[in-house]
């Protein structure tokens, strides 16, 4: 086993398939910042709102006021220098640091792709993918290389096959397979998209969609790695990404994926796409055709990406089963339902009325959730069991800051799942003020009154 591991480490590849998905990368995260700017949404969700919904073990993690727009500056300098590969390694770190910052900073925000652009990025401080077609590269000769280590490729498609598979096995649950659901809610709207918007509100088209999807997440990553079947797979791969675009409100995530998946082509592929952006950009690719491979310097720090990395992927494997560990149904509870690639597969909406108890003489009163809340926090809040409970201990917080004393918390609220009839979600008699924010099951969520069947 141990020689099989040295001969699969020893193996090179073509810089140029780093370097293709580093110059990719970069420009990707570029345009999402300046589309983030554009749009208003730094101002909108970290700067207009008084409160803000944190992660737990990471509540230090807040806006900075007018200087949070100097951290995205950061961000999208970084981002920038990564795809010239310019004081990559410098660069990559900070990248890293401030979108991880950023996405961290409210928790309203979670997406999957920004989950994923952090992992990627993380991954990529250890991967010299500025070895090839950088600045870096064309300024110092020790810097350059044409072949690098295989597994420095094969370690972000092991991570694509991950996030690829772990949505598949996702969609394996009663309410996509058997029901549509929750596709059939959400096409039928969709009726004014060109050429197949009077499609979607057929019962067929929402079962086609959902089946498809799930083969898809399955299957792709596969046959992408198999080359005879690799073109027809990358063809599949635009033409599903363009349509859950089109479909979708999920920003650049799909012209993440596309790009993303380049890396499964062969180098003569990624050479080509190099020596059309050297023509562009009057360069000449040559220079860094030196036949030279890289390889760190130390065993020491060798062995220590080797362990950093494995230990990563490690953990990308085991994360997303977490949910296992805790009772109920994992869509009504969400306890482990983030970072683990489940994508798109509940309309969930609900309604959360807090009140205000003094414990002692019994006297309360209601709370208005907009006088503290945008509509997009209070949206997010009304059926997620750690929003609910952090805004309670927000609500303490404030009440008690203007003299009041004996705070009980209460709240009265409703939640919908995929359709269904909305049902009472947090426990009435429950005073959120004596629950405390943990990794352990929280007892005062409801159970939920139907079964989702599957994975």
């Amino acid at each position: 086993m141990k020689d099989l591991i040295q001969t699969y480490l020893s193996k090179k590849s073509e810089a140029a398939t780093l370097a293709v998905f580093r110059v990719f990368f970069g420009l990707m995260m570029v345009w999402s910042l300046l589309r983030f700017w554009y749009n208003g949404w730094i101002e909108s969700l970290y700067l207009e709102p008084g409160f803000h919904f944190s992660y737990y073990g990471f509540e230090w993690v807040k806006p900075i006021g007018n200087w949070t727009y100097l951290l995205f500056v950061i961000c999208g300098i970084t981002a920038l220098f990564v795809t010239l590969g310019y004081k990559y390694r410098l660069s990559i770190v900070v990248f890293f640091l401030s979108f991880t910052y950023i996405e961290l900073m409210d928790k309203t925000t979670y997406l999957n792709h920004y989950y994923f652009i952090s992992i990627l990025s993380f991954l990529l401080i250890f991967l010299p993918a500025n070895a090839y077609f950088s600045l870096d590269a064309m300024g110092n000769t020790t810097r350059r290389f044409q072949f690098i280590p295989r597994w420095n490729v094969d370690a972000i498609k092991v991570l694509l096959v991950i996030v690829y598979v772990y949505a598949g096995l996702a969609k394996l649950n009663s309410d996509w397979l058997v029901e549509a659901l929750p596709l059939k809610i959400w096409l039928p709207v969709k009726a004014d998209t060109p050429l197949i918007g009077e499609l979607l509100g057929e019962p067929w088209v929402h079962y086609m969609f959902s089946w498809f999807g799930a083969l898809y997440d399955l299957t792709i990553p596969f046959f992408l790695l198999y080359k005879p079947t690799r073109k027809v797979a990358f063809f599949f791969v635009v033409v599903f990404h363009i349509l859950t675009r089109l479909l979708f409100n999920i920003g650049m995530f799909p012209y993440i994926m596309i790009v993303s998946t380049l890396i499964f082509f062969d180098s003569p592929l990624h050479q080509q796409i190099l020596n059309f952006l050297s023509r562009l950009l009057r360069i000449k690719t040559k220079v860094f055709d030196n036949g030279l491979s890289y390889a760190m310097s130390s065993g020491l720090r060798r062995n220590t990406v080797y362990g950093v990395v494995s230990l990563f992927l490690l953990v990308q494997l085991l994360l997303p089963w977490r949910y296992l560990a805790y009772p109920g149904e994992l869509f009504w509870t969400e306890e482990g339902y983030r970072f683990s690639w489940r994508v798109m597969l509940m309309e969930k909406a609900g309604y959360a009325q807090f009140k205000i108890v003094d414990g002692r003489t019994g006297q309360w009163f209601y709370v208005d959730n907009t006088d503290f809340l945008t509509p997009f926090q209070e949206k997010q809040m009304s059926f997620q069991p750690d929003f609910i409970l952090e805004y309670a201990h927000y609500l303490k917080d404030h009440f008690e800051s203007q003299g009041h004393k004996n705070i009980e918390i209460y709240v009265e609220s409703k939640v919908t799942l995929n359709g269904r009839r909305s049902t009472t979600y947090v426990d009435p008699n429950v005073n959120l003020v004596s629950e405390e924010e943990s990794f352990r099951h929280k007892k005062w969520i409801i159970p939920f009154k139907d079964e989702i069947k599957g994975i």
